[in-house]
């Protein structure tokens, strides 16, 4: 709040105040918030290696959205500084554990953030159900129906090569080996 009226010097002195005390408290959570907050306030390269470390504890926290918070922050510090690559590393974690929390004004930011990187994120998430392209869905649930590929491939005008690197992309995202477990994992979609 005081970093956006301009009073830059009383918010680094509140951050620092808030992560001493967050320290002495030891909960990870709130060291996590406050290494955010003076992350931000204090910017540069100090000001990342406090977002690193607040991800870092974080993510042994069970404080999911806080984490995906920090990981956007240090993402976005990260493709200011030109360090395209990392930026992108944290911002495509942060955008899936954003969805996982149903975090959609997150979710956007961490987009945005992808875009702006040079990233082109597509779906929401980069596993499971809601993973998959409108295509792979299509012939993931004609093959968990019994259908050969073959079949998909003349129903779908697709050709067999198609139809197999759907499945395969498909098997990938649903983390699952073989065509006999297609209809459980797409299941969890339809009762989800």
């Amino acid at each position: 709040m005081f970093e956006a009226i301009g009073d830059h010097a009383r918010a680094i002195k509140l951050a620092t105040a808030e992560l001493a005390l967050a320290r002495d408290l030891g909960a990870p959570r709130a060291l996590g918030i406050a290494l955010r907050a003076i992350g931000l306030v204090t910017g540069s390269n100090t000001g990342l290696a406090y977002l690193t470390e607040a991800v870092a504890i974080l993510a042994k926290s069970s404080a999911r959205l806080e984490h995906a918070r920090a990981l956007v922050d240090l993402g976005a510090g990260l493709r200011r500084a030109g360090l395209r690559t990392a930026a992108r590393t944290n911002l495509w974690q942060a955008h899936e554990l954003a969805v996982r929390c149903d975090a959609d004004l997150l979710v956007q930011r961490a987009r945005e953030e992808l875009l702006a990187s040079g990233a082109h994120p597509r779906r929401g998430r980069s596993s499971g159900p809601d993973s998959l392209t409108p295509s792979e869905l299509r012939v993931a649930r004609l093959a968990a129906e019994g259908r050969s590929n073959p079949e998909i491939a003349h129903q779908l005008f697709l050709t067999r090569r198609t139809v197999e690197t759907h499945l395969t992309h498909a098997y990938q995202k649903l983390e699952i080996a073989s065509r006999a477990e297609l209809a459980d994992a797409l299941g969890k979609q339809a009762g989800a």
